[in-house]
């Protein structure tokens, strides 16, 4: 079966992402693994990725490997300055389930949209009473190099499309 609209497709990967700074592109480093044991499993069509990722796998079968580079400007895009934003301290209370050690610069703090969706910002400077927050995505002004090998292909549930997304084969919820 080959990859198109609303199959489930499981995936094994390393992520990569490189920076280009003064026109010299960094050195890719490894910022995700997903082996067979722990593979990506997603609903072709929904899976929050960026278009271009879903674009290179379109057509390939179970077995197929892949290796392709998503640009900046196809992946994630460059930071946007709008979303550094200064929030109270006490906003992070002990009460909402924030630890101290979570609120330290460089760590990502769990946080949910105003819908309820599950987002992090990365905690850039601690001001005292107020902390100043990324909320750009991890990955914004980064290449992500893909490298791969699809596992699966199969017909999505009915189940599966009405919630948008897969239940994993081993019981796990992703």
């Amino acid at each position: 079966m080959k990859i198109e609209n609303q199959t489930v497709v499981g995936l094994t990967y390393e992520l990569k992402v490189s920076k280009i700074e003064d026109e010299i592109e960094s050195v890719p480093f490894s910022v995700e693994v997903r082996d067979e044991d722990d593979p990506f499993y997603f609903i072709f069509g929904q899976s929050g990725l960026p278009e271009k990722f879903e674009e290179y796998l379109t057509g390939k079968k179970e077995g197929d490997s892949f290796d392709f580079v998503l640009k900046v400007e196809e992946a994630y895009g460059e930071a946007d300055d709008e979303l550094l934003i200064n929030l109270p301290k006490s906003q992070f209370s002990k009460e909402r389930g924030f630890e101290d050690s979570m609120l330290q610069e460089g760590e990502f703090l769990p946080l949910m949209d105003e819908n309820g969706y599950p987002m992090q910002a990365k905690v850039l400077k601690d001001f005292g009473d107020t902390l100043l927050l990324d909320f750009n995505h991890p990955l914004v002004g980064f290449d992500l190099h893909f490298e791969g090998k699809v596992l699966e292909v199969r017909e999505a549930t009915p189940e599966e499309l009405d919630h948008g997304h897969v239940h994993g084969e081993h019981g796990e919820d992703h």
